[in-house]
């Protein structure tokens, strides 16, 4: 009987023993990852995908500078400002042959570039209506380039009529356009008489200039 007691007072013991190792285990909380099996990042590990990710950062941002601060670019060849009557000067010469007219050189002042859009010269004798030279179509690049030694021509006939009709001018007034606010007036080299008046288109060859009425 005493054996039997002694047995079950040891088994009591133990029992209390496991109890206790369990609750002390339980208390200490979670078990580092390292005891239990479960491998932790490694540093090296770490490192790279801090490196990955700071490259990533600065390809997106070096992308995005790019991509603002990128000028469009293309060919600007042909492009040019349009000729004012004052970026150009004007001389005016009498021809005899092959029909008597008046020969309008057009050419740009230095350091100007720049393009005739408008392909008919504005010409007129005096303010009056009557002294407006009307366009007859002939000659014709559209438009001509002027810069440097490179010029532009246009043909006058001051007098289409018969007879005696018409009035003396000395000057002729030359524009680029109908509109152009500074038109220039050129001396003539005599005094012609004037009377419906016709001009040629510009064009760069002296032989498409020679106004003809049709």
């Amino acid at each position: 009987m005493r054996s039997r007691l002694t047995t079950r007072s040891t088994r009591l013991v133990l029992a209390a023993a496991v109890v206790t190792a369990l609750a002390a285990t339980t208390a200490c909380g979670p078990e580092d990852p390292s005891e239990t099996g479960a491998a932790a990042p490694s540093d090296s590990t770490s490192s790279a995908a801090s490196a990955s990710a700071s490259a990533e950062g600065t390809k997106s941002g070096k992308g995005g500078g790019e991509s603002g601060t990128e000028a469009p670019t293309g060919d600007k060849s042909g492009y040019g400002q349009s000729c004012g009557t004052n970026d150009l000067d004007f001389t005016v010469t009498w021809e005899a042959q092959p029909i008597s007219h008046y020969l309008v050189t057009a050419k740009a002042k230095p350091g100007i570039t720049c393009y005739l859009d408008v392909n008919t010269p504005s010409v007129s004798f005096g303010s009056g209506a009557d002294g407006v030279a009307s366009p007859v179509g002939q000659g014709g690049e559209d438009p001509i380039k002027l810069s440097g030694s490179s010029v532009a021509y246009a043909g006058i006939d001051a007098k289409t009529t018969e007879g005696e009709g018409g009035k003396k001018f000395e000057n002729v007034i030359i524009a680029t356009s109908e509109d152009d606010p500074n038109p220039a007036e050129v001396e003539l080299p005599d005094a012609p008489t004037v009377d419906k008046p016709i001009v040629t288109n510009w064009s760069t060859k002296r032989n498409e200039v020679i106004p003809r009425i049709a």
